[in-house]
């Protein structure tokens, strides 16, 4: 009598993201900074809950008081509670920092993927508009603009400071970056669908004949995931950096809104006789941008096949 060899379990297939995903776990120092990077939106969600003090109430008995048990962190010159406006400043430069990256990666993969694909005439005139505007000095045009959008007599732009209030300056920054902050994302994205239109799914879909929308949707826009999450995380650092150091010289986001650029700013002139005031804002913005680094490090590590995680 013959007997049948057991037929062995069919091998479930992984996608390349899962394999991703297994891949950036093993990445501890990525692991880390995602979770200091949940920790820190949640505290921007649960910031009403989370502040111990109005972040505006001022207290002109208790100025420059140094850390206490009522005041963790102490109190800045208008004798506001540190911890409570650090706690909403997080609000704001992640709001920044998520709406430049947001657009950047909307405009640049857009413009980068039409170039890529199409060739010709159409990438020579994007090429030329992304050298264009690599060429501008960012930070004074950044200066320049937001300065001027501040103080405009434009009746849009008075209708929208009297329509929005306060947000009408964040909505001004995040405009005025994400202006700026798309070009390096177009060039990647164009480099990447130079390489991915002439593969063998992308002849045998054109041969089907899917129409070139289809095939930059459908085919090639999954395939360019993996670089664009990457350079979103770095986005968002870079984002959350320029809003501080716009807002330290100035011509950012503007009191009484809190951001920790603006804390630095106004400790500027204090920063000898009492130190921890620019240190604790200071802190927050090398750790948010060191840990949206160290992350878009450990995702590009873990979608690149060659790497050794």
């Amino acid at each position: 009598m013959t007997t049948l060899a057991p037929v062995a379990a069919p091998v479930k297939s992984r996608s390349t993201f899962q394999i991703a995903m297994k891949r950036l776990r093993r990445h501890k120092l990525a692991m880390v900074s995602l979770t200091v990077i949940v920790l820190l939106v949640l505290m921007a969600l649960f910031a009403p809950w989370l502040a111990p003090h109005d972040p505006n109430a001022q207290s002109i008995f208790e100025i420059y008081a140094p850390p206490s048990a009522k005041y963790w962190l102490g109190q800045d010159e208008l004798g506001r509670d540190l911890l409570s406006r650090i706690i909403y400043g997080s609000r704001v430069s992640l709001l920044v920092g998520f709406s430049v990256a947001f657009l950047s990666i909307l405009f640049g993969t857009a413009l980068g993927l039409l170039a890529g694909f199409f060739g010709g005439g159409i990438d020579i005139a994007i090429s030329r508009f992304i050298e264009f505007m690599l060429s501008f000095p960012t930070l004074a045009l950044q200066l320049v603009l937001s300065g001027l959008f501040a103080s405009s007599d434009a009746a849009p732009i008075v209708a929208l400071r009297a329509n929005l209030g306060a947000s009408a300056n964040i909505l001004i920054v995040v405009a005025v970056f994400s202006l700026f902050g798309w070009m390096g994302t177009a060039r990647l994205v164009r480099g990447e669908v130079l390489k991915l239109k002439n593969l063998e799914y992308t002849d045998a879909a054109r041969a089907l004949g899917a129409s070139s929308a289809r095939i930059m949707l459908r085919h090639l826009l999954p395939n360019l995931f993996a670089i664009v999450i990457v350079q979103a995380t770095l986005d968002v650092g870079t984002a959350i950096l320029s809003e501080a150091a716009l807002s330290f010289l100035g011509f950012g986001i503007q009191p009484p809104v809190s951001t920790w650029g603006n804390m630095l700013s106004n400790a500027n002139e204090v920063v000898l006789q009492y130190p921890w005031i620019p240190l604790y804002p200071g802190l927050m913005i090398l750790i948010t941008v060191l840990s949206f680094n160290f992350l878009g490090d450990g995702l590009r590590d873990a979608f690149d096949p060659r790497s050794r995680l």
